[in-house]
């Protein structure tokens, strides 16, 4: 019982973990292009964009600068985020599993 109990609170945790890396995903993507344009810098969703995502861009720009002008970042954020999804989720989902098959660890 307590097993089971745990498996499913591993899954629960591997999904919601999942979900908030694709979430933050988006609102990279979303940074990245408005970065493409003028946006008014007023603007409430550009100002909740650039809050979200620049205490993590600031981190990755201090050990990789500006490349021919171009911003990288978030290009490193988006791998980091899917590393993260493809490792991190599928081995907490695996232990879930494997727990409640009953393989234990």
């Amino acid at each position: 019982m307590f097993e089971l109990t745990t498996a499913n609170f591993i899954f629960a945790l591997a999904r919601l973990i999942d979900f908030v890396l694709e979430l933050y995903f988006f609102i990279i993507v979303g940074r990245a292009i408005i970065s493409w344009v003028n946006p008014d810098p007023y603007n409430p969703i550009v100002r909740f964009l650039y809050n979200a995502t620049e205490p993590v861009l600031g981190r990755i720009r201090r050990f990789i600068p500006y490349m021919g002008g171009i911003d990288v970042s978030p290009i490193i954020v988006i791998f980091i985020i899917k590393f993260g999804q493809w490792f991190v989720v599928k081995t907490l989902m695996d232990l879930a599993y494997s727990l409640r098959t009953g393989g234990g660890m």
